[in-house]
């Protein structure tokens, strides 16, 4: 029939002691395991699910650990405003030997005596990246050049030159450190907390730490444990995932993120067929979550002269049992 919008196709599951559950749109938080790519993550969380219609917000290295967003169905639009969250990492940095990728993946670049570093000066390294800095990203990283990925013009032997870039680090910690041998070298690890924009290369802080020491320095570890008000200790372990037990709704996630409207009845219908919707609200770019009476997810909406304009459109396709 014209006009009429027909729902998301529903993902059925095995639910443990559910019976059959139907799942049709949901953000999904994995802790993803160290070895494997975000895009693996992505397919296995596909398979578990059943719909091809997975994406995530946020890559994470295949050596990092910790925190992804996986958005399923419609609810991978809500992935656009994950993005840009602020993140929190737990990182080893190991100063004294520097990496072509920064990390423990890459190849030894430099091999440098590290005992000399004192604290004083580790300290003040670490102040100095602390704050709004401008940061190259690392060589290896996803930014594109001319079209191509960094890392892929990196393995063609192409020498890549990336502009700094605004970053801001609202904390990097020193936990704890540890003067260790390493292959006859005495290298300095340090367990740090990193609080970040997105967009910030906890690999290239250890670079940078290290060179500015003079000694080098490469990241050996990476967990990522927030973003935004997601927690890593609120994730599924990706292993045998049961998508339906850890799914959280669109409406769940958006009120957690955004401003919310709560809509009458009337308004709901209106917002479905494109009306402009007047509401005794300021002026306000959004996103603001609208939310129907029943507690779903309608849209992400902006408020412009006492009109309330969509951004985004969801279907009414919450977890449902």
């Amino acid at each position: 029939m014209t006009g009429t919008r027909r729902p998301a196709p529903a993902i059925r599951l095995a639910g443990a002691e559910l019976g059959w559950v139907l799942v049709n749109s949901g953000i999904l938080l994995v802790d993803k395991p160290q070895g494997i790519t975000s895009h693996d993550v992505v397919s296995r969380v596909r398979k578990a699910a059943g719909t091809r219609k997975v994406g995530h917000a946020g890559t994470l290295d295949p050596m990092a650990t910790g925190l992804l967003v996986t958005g399923i169905n419609s609810s991978t639009r809500l992935l656009t405003f994950l993005v840009g969250l602020d993140k929190t990492y737990a990182a080893t940095i190991r100063l004294g030997v520097s990496t072509a990728s920064d990390d423990a993946d890459g190849e030894v670049v430099t091999v440098t005596d590290a005992s000399s570093v004192d604290e004083p000066s580790l300290l003040r390294g670490i102040e100095a990246l602390t704050g709004d800095i401008l940061q190259v990203p690392t060589t290896v990283s996803a930014i594109k050049v001319d079209g191509k990925r960094a890392y892929a013009l990196a393995r063609e032997g192409v020498e890549v030159e990336l502009t700094a870039r605004p970053v801001t680090v609202t904390r990097f910690e020193l936990l704890a450190r540890r003067d260790v041998v390493v292959d006859g070298s005495a290298v300095v690890d340090l367990d740090v907390i990193v609080d970040c924009t997105s967009g910030t290369y906890v690999r290239a802080l250890a670079r940078d730490l290290g060179g500015g020491l003079g000694v080098g320095g490469h990241l050996t570890a990476l967990r990522r444990t927030r973003i935004g008000p997601f927690d890593v200790a609120d994730a599924a372990e990706l292993e045998g995932v049961d998508v339906a037990a850890h799914l959280l709704p669109p409406s769940g996630v958006a009120r957690r993120l955004f401003d919310v409207f709560e809509m009458t009845a009337q308004q709901t219908i209106d917002l479905g067929h494109g009306k402009k919707l007047p509401v005794v609200r300021s002026d306000d770019p959004g996103p603001i979550a609208a939310i129907t009476p029943d507690g779903r997810l309608a849209g992400l909406v902006s408020v412009t002269r006492g009109i309330v304009r969509p951004i985004v459109n969801f279907p009414t396709d919450e977890v449902s049992s």
